[in-house]
This record gives C-alpha cells, sequence and structure tokens, in this order.
C-alpha cells in the first residue's frame, strides 16, 4: 500500500464507548499507514473504552467532541460497530447531523459490523445497498434500503462491512474509496473548494 496515497486526507472517527476496538483500530492504522490524519471523535470528553467481543479491552484518548466538530474540519468518516457503541451513537443528535453533512456533501463514509444503525437513525440509506452484521438487517430493510451479504459493499460514497472478519476487504475498499474522494478534491479549481 502506498505510504502516501491518503497524505492530506483528514478522516473522523465517531465512536463512544463499547466499540468494536479491532474495528476502530484496524482501519485507522490501515489510514495512517496510507498518510491520512485520523481524529478519534466522541460525545463525551476523556477517553473511551473499546470492546473484544463484548469484553472490556483498551481505552483510547478522545481528541475532540461531537460538539465541536464541523464537518468541514474533515473529508471522510469511519464508524467502526460494536453493538453497544452503535446502538448509544445512533441516538446522538450530532452523530446523526454530522453523517447527514457528509452524505449531503458526498464525502466518503466507512461504516462496519453494527454502526448502520447510525446511518438508519440519520435517514440515509433509502434506496442505497448496504451490507451489515446480520443481526441488523431488518433495520436496514426496514428504512428503505437494500441489504446483501457482502464482506464490503459500494453505494456512492458509502461503503459498509459485515464483521471484523470482513476487515481486510473493507480496509482496502476504504482506502480506494478515500483516495478517489482526496484525487477529486485535488483537481477541483481552489476557488470552487
Amino acid at each position: 500500500m502506498d505510504s502516501d496515497r491518503l497524505t492530506g486526507l483528514r478522516v473522523a472517527i465517531v465512536v463512544t464507548d463499547g466499540f468494536e476496538q479491532i474495528e476502530m483500530v484496524d482501519p485507522r492504522n490501515a489510514l495512517e499507514t496510507a498518510g491520512a490524519e485520523t481524529t478519534l471523535i466522541a460525545p463525551k470528553p476523556g477517553e473511551v473504552q473499546g470492546v473484544k467481543h463484548g469484553e472490556k479491552a483498551d481505552t483510547f484518548t478522545v481528541q475532540r467532541t461531537l460538539a465541536e466538530v464541523d464537518p468541514d474540519d474533515f473529508d471522510a468518516l469511519l464508524l467502526p460497530g460494536g453493538a453497544l457503541n452503535s446502538d448509544k451513537i445512533r441516538v446522538e443528535q450530532k452523530a446523526q447531523a454530522l453523517v447527514r453533512a457528509f452524505d449531503q456533501a458526498g464525502k466518503p463514509m466507512a461504516v462496519i459490523c453494527h454502526a448502520p444503525w447510525l446511518l438508519v437513525s440519520s435517514g440515509i440509506v433509502k434506496g442505497r445497498t448496504l451490507t451489515s452484521y446480520h443481526t441488523i438487517q431488518d433495520d436496514i430493510r426496514n428504512a428503505g434500503a437494500t441489504w446483501v451479504d457482502r464482506p464490503a459493499v459500494r453505494d456512492r460514497n458509502l461503503l459498509t462491512s459485515r464483521k471484523p472478519a470482513d476487515l481486510e476487504a473493507f480496509d482496502a475498499a476504504m482506502i480506494d474509496l478515500f483516495a478517489e474522494a482526496l484525487t477529486g478534491a485535488r483537481e477541483q479549481p481552489a476557488s470552487s473548494r
């Protein structure tokens, strides 16, 4: 992987306590290895608790809170899963607003496992094709989207994936999606940015 492929790309990573740790750490490492700058964002300052299949794992320092974030400060969004994290973050109004702003601007979003719940609660999945952890497929369908059982699914600016076992496919597709967005931004005249 090119270590400078994503140089200059600013990625917001939104979580709260109970996120599936590998679904944040693995993609974050892939992004940073490719040259992206990542920012860990949560509803509250301090630290957030990661989990490994429901058991407490490591804690991570929150770099910015949702209240402090402006969508214009970022080029891409990563939403890790974990049932507890996703169930809590989906009702955060500021998280919903951030997702809607990214979608309306056509900015790329990479979303894994249970994290599509936030997309559902944000009202942006109708007419889209997504995948997710299999237990939330009814929620996705009921919100007007098509659910498919594949390791990684791209629908315009949205990439979704099912579970930690799919991280290799998810990370590769995420880097490609984010690189396309970065290339497009670099090619725009400065006056149109």
